[in-house]
């Protein structure tokens, strides 16, 4: 008997390219303390003209298959997270698949933006936990450079590349499940303060909206996760938050009280990569070793939607 699920590996992809603020400075009107001071963020990397959100994914799942001790015949299901994917058909999970040599995998996206990754690793613990599904490739992808207005100050300035991914497989009964259960929602009168809509899109976001949603809304719904977890806040080794904002992250760790826990800062070096930000920052938190294997680490998004969800897992 399956009684859970547990992240077995991690792996990450950024492009080549590097993108500073004194290299933003050069295309809109802004400088590289003006970004520090209101975001957090000195850097970004973008993806080739040719580089595909599918092709980000594909590398990112690659590096998490080959630190599992699993093959591709093992997987069953391939999900993948994101908002910024250029083609509606086929997804890209699929194109994951066909690029490890999956045969016959359940194979679908998810978009609710920047909570994506934690809304795909509740899909693919609920598979795991109800039969459906033995082994899982879960994948948070995004080439936000393609919907980005870089005329833009006040968006230009944030948005980044990258993917991110994790193996999650099954916990024999009696033995202590490595994801905690989901608390997830979203708050659609607000849906309108972050969007990407229309054929040739561009994102547009209300930032002071956001932040004064994100500061005051998230900590009680990450306290409940902690709570349905049976973890206190004070234990947790590490808080991987989605990577928006220095502040909202500093204010949301503020209010949950975390002792000593590693906070996830990689915006820092990576900007807001949406659905990739939190496997991202926390692939490069356990290839760094910051953060010990069983330790428990809570993962929790919120963005577009407005949309939210995190849980507590037990970091591999």
């Amino acid at each position: 008997m399956v009684s859970g699920s547990r992240i077995i590996s991690l792996g990450h992809y950024q492009p080549s390219r590097i993108l500073t603020n004194d290299d933003l400075a050069q295309m809109v009107e802004t400088s590289d303390a003006w970004i520090r001071d209101r975001v957090g963020i000195a850097a970004r990397r973008i993806a080739a003209a040719d580089e595909t959100v599918a092709d980000m994914a594909c590398a990112a799942a690659e590096k998490a298959l080959a630190s599992s001790g699993l093959t591709a015949a093992d997987i069953d299901m391939v999900v993948v997270a994101t908002c910024s994917s250029v083609d509606r058909c086929p997804n890209v999970a699929t194109r994951v698949a066909a690029h490890l040599g999956i045969a016959a995998p359940a194979a679908f996206d998810i978009n609710t933006a920047c909570s994506g990754f934690c809304y795909a690793l509740a899909n693919a613990d609920h598979a795991i936990r109800a039969g459906a599904a033995r082994n899982v490739i879960v994948v948070g992808a995004e080439k936000l450079s393609d919907i980005t207005d870089w005329t833009d100050r006040s968006t230009s300035i944030i948005f980044g590349d990258g993917a991110g991914a994790a193996v999650v497989t099954g916990v024999a009964d009696g033995e202590e499940a490595g994801i905690g259960p989901v608390v997830w929602g979203s708050a659609p009168d607000k849906m309108e303060t972050i969007r990407i809509e229309g054929w040739r899109p561009y994102i547009v976001q209300e930032g002071q909206a956001v932040f004064r949603w994100a500061t005051t809304a998230i900590a009680p719904v990450a306290l409940q996760a902690c709570e349905k977890a049976g973890v206190d806040p004070g234990d947790l080794a590490a808080f991987v938050a989605h990577q928006a904002n220095s502040r909202i992250i500093d204010g949301i760790a503020k209010r949950l009280n975390l002792g000593d826990a590693v906070i996830a800062k990689d915006l820092v070096e990576s900007g807001n990569t949406s659905a990739a930000s939190i496997p991202l920052a926390l692939s490069k938190l356990v290839e760094r070793r910051e953060v010990p294997a069983g330790a428990p680490v809570l993962l929790f998004g919120f963005g577009g939607g407005l949309t939210y969800a995190g849980q507590v897992i037990r970091c591999p």
